[in-house]
């Protein structure tokens, strides 16, 4: 059956009261997973533990009709752990294929950058091109498919920094902060009543979308008007970060379009098919914070590359 364009939205925006059936607050990152969905990108969610990163995942992996697997990701991971590898049937006396859990729709990669670069860069190809490569031969991997990967601050004891090319991979990095009083009392009023976040179907966690509201909904969104103003404001943006005194890399042009397609997921989302510069605005910081690289003179100051693209936005002239 055939999903319309009304329908599909509704299905997306349902997505988050199922989410928050067990996860309490974190909108910004339930927004960020709906707006990856829309653009066939790929999501990072950092944070400190305990801030229900992987959990948000999870109830997002409840509330799709989507095949999901989980990768926990630690320091003796191999590359053929995620993609697969040749294994020698004895029977047949041959070498035969055996998928690894890169084959799947929703791929949640936990705790990415534990483990070494050699494995981290396993998901190059799977993400950029949609399949795998192994001795010599590409397989190609289900639509949709969907890496949402957790990691703790570089800071944290036993983590690896990833790589510029396996970041600028992902198209949205989310920041998880800490909750709120008001959101921590919650989660503790939940749990006193009984939640326990290894049983999501318990908590009423139901499927709310698939493939075909997924579809019609990312065929929405590229039908989404993009001005020659708004497309000039998305390259102006990117510009500034290449000329900023605090950064040593700026964003790229493969980022400038990243910033365009998150900007008509959003302007899709909020019921209109056509972008505005404030929804090129509300996506700037998560499209491009993670595509910018600080000079260490800055980093010593104490400056951050939100606050590097947060000057750039206020100074780089907005469309009428």
């Amino acid at each position: 059956m055939t999903a319309t364009t009304d329908s599909a939205r509704s299905s997306l925006e349902a997505l988050r009261t199922e989410i928050a059936k067990a996860v309490v607050g974190q909108d910004s990152a339930v927004t960020g997973l709906v707006v990856a969905l829309l653009c066939r990108g790929h999501v990072l969610l950092e944070g400190v533990p305990g801030v229900a990163k992987t959990l948000l995942v999870r109830a997002l992996a409840a509330s799709l009709e989507l095949d999901t697997k989980r990768v926990q990701f630690t320091p003796d991971l191999m590359p053929g752990d995620v993609t697969g590898s040749l294994v020698y049937d004895a029977r047949t006396a041959e070498f035969s294929f055996q998928n690894g859990p890169v084959f799947t729709n929703l791929l949640l990669a936990d705790e990415i950058n534990r483990t070494p670069p050699k494995t981290q860069s396993s998901l190059l190809e799977a993400m950029e091109e949609r399949q795998v490569t192994v001795d010599g031969l590409p397989r190609a991997l289900p639509e949709p498919f969907l890496v949402a990967a957790t990691m703790n601050p570089v800071e944290y004891e036993g983590t690896y920094p990833l790589p510029e090319a396996q970041l600028d991979r992902f198209l949205l990095k989310l920041t998880v902060p800490l909750p709120s009083r008001e959101d921590e009392i919650g989660v503790l009023t939940r749990h006193a009543a009984g939640f326990d976040p290894r049983d999501l179907h318990a908590a009423g966690i139901r499927p709310v979308a698939g493939p075909a509201e997924l579809e019609a909904a990312r065929t929405a969104v590229e039908n989404t008007t993009v001005s020659a103003e708004i497309a000039a404001y998305v390259v102006d943006i990117c510009r500034a970060t290449r000329e900023s005194p605090s950064l040593t890399l700026g964003v790229s042009p493969r980022g400038a379009t990243a910033l365009l397609a998150t900007a008509r997921a959003w302007a899709w989302l909020t019921g209109r098919d056509y972008v505005t510069p404030d929804d090129v605005k509300a996506l700037a910081l998560p499209t491009l914070r993670h595509r910018v690289q600080l000079r260490p003179e800055a980093e010593m100051e104490g400056v951050s590359a939100d606050a590097v693209i947060s000057a750039i936005l206020s100074h780089v002239p907005v469309p009428r």
